[in-house]
């Protein structure tokens, strides 16, 4: 099961984050600093998966920017690696070329159709869509609402 999903730039700065498990806001901070400085600190070379306290991080670096996705011993490391790059596929085809411009047009004027992918893809934790083409579905149809 996914515990939380985060996107995060190379500043350290959080742009993006979902919580599948309840924890304190506090909390929230907390960790979040301490998983965004244990990624940021390891080179190219080494492996994309960490033991971190009771769960594991796994991270995926696209140009200046980190997602990272802690889960619990159970899941998958690989089909959770994988999603993280069918997420940003997701989001290539939606918006065009974001690999380049993922962390200032996309994520800051754009939260909310990033939410909508996020939670097309994954609910309570659970990765339950992987299709592209139904995973944009609902983002087109209210782009087609907001048109007419």
């Amino acid at each position: 099961m996914i515990k939380f999903f985060l996107m995060v730039n190379k500043q350290g700065q959080t742009r993006l984050s979902r919580y599948y498990e309840h924890i304190e806001i506090n909390k929230r901070t907390i960790l979040e600093a301490d998983v965004i400085k244990t990624c940021l600190s390891r080179s190219k070379e080494q492996c994309s998966f960490i033991e971190y306290k009771d769960f594991k991080l796994i991270y995926r670096q696209y140009a200046a920017l980190f997602i990272v996705v802690g889960i619990n011993e159970t899941e998958n490391e690989m089909a959770v690696y994988e999603f993280i790059h069918n997420f940003v596929e997701v989001l290539d085809m939606y918006f065009s070329r974001v690999v380049s411009l993922i962390v200032k047009e996309v994520i800051m004027f754009n939260l909310d159709k990033v939410h909508i992918i996020l939670d097309e893809m994954v609910l309570n934790g659970c990765i339950v869509e992987t299709n592209k083409a139904r995973i944009l579905a609902p983002l087109l149809i209210l782009d087609k609402m907001a048109e007419s």
